[in-house]
């Protein structure tokens, strides 16, 4: 087998040792997972965007809040993460006005409490799996140069049984060695990237609704004075 054979990816997979096999099987899959979850993220946080956009104008359009909330009420399952938010306010502040007991700050504070349960709840979903694309990110190199080192131990190990070290004698030992770096790498940085990505569109998802939460709750003061 010459150089060249020696040196393609296929061959340098297939002759690796059992332990970068091993490494190199693992980062294959959790580079797999990495990008099912990339996808699974990027179509949930897009929904979830279009979705506060459409219900913000429906919203800041005048219509009734009482028809807001029948709709958000009846197609839970269609409804976006701030229209869950504003139907919790909403239903809370429904129940809490009927009780002539109660003074207006208390309604209020409820109801911000009633919203920011639903809102914690709704960015925990948004932000679930996260974490691994995080780890992914980070810790993928490091698995990839385990295998490496590895690798180029077993390379000058094989060495010792060869008269004379020559090139061509080293060079495919190694070379199979960074192919686990190569796929570490592979796996890491599109985590990396997606992860900061979703991470600022989030921020910028709960600064919007928390901007709600208090602009609804000063909607509702001025309707129970």
């Amino acid at each position: 087998m010459n150089i060249t054979q020696d040196l393609s990816i296929i061959e340098l997979i297939v002759n690796a040792s059992l332990v970068v096999k091993l490494v190199m099987a693992l980062l294959a899959f959790v580079s797999l997972m990495s990008w099912y979850w990339i996808f699974r993220k990027w179509f949930q946080i897009r929904d979830a965007r279009v979705k506060t956009e459409k219900f913000e104008r429906e919203f800041w359009s005048g219509g009734d809040l009482g028809t807001l909330y029948q709709s958000a009420a009846t197609d839970r399952h269609h409804t976006g993460a701030l229209e869950r938010v504003f139907e919790a306010g909403f239903r809370e502040f429904t129940k809490l006005r009927g009780q002539k007991s109660l003074d207006p700050a208390t309604v209020i504070n409820g109801v911000r409490r009633a919203m920011r349960a639903t809102f914690q709840r709704e960015i925990d979903d948004l932000e679930a799996h996260l974490a691994f694309l995080a780890s992914v990110g980070s810790v993928s190199p490091y698995v990839g140069l385990f295998g490496t080192v590895w690798g180029i131990m077993h390379a000058f190990r094989g060495l010792a049984n060869v008269s004379s070290a020559t090139l061509a004698a080293v060079a495919p030992g190694i070379a199979e060695a960074l192919v686990a770096t190569a796929i570490g790498l592979f796996a890491a940085i599109p985590a990396v990237v997606a992860y900061n990505s979703f991470a600022h569109d989030l921020d910028r998802l709960a600064v919007r609704f928390e901007s709600f939460i208090e602009e609804f709750s000063n909607i509702l003061q001025r309707q129970i004075k």
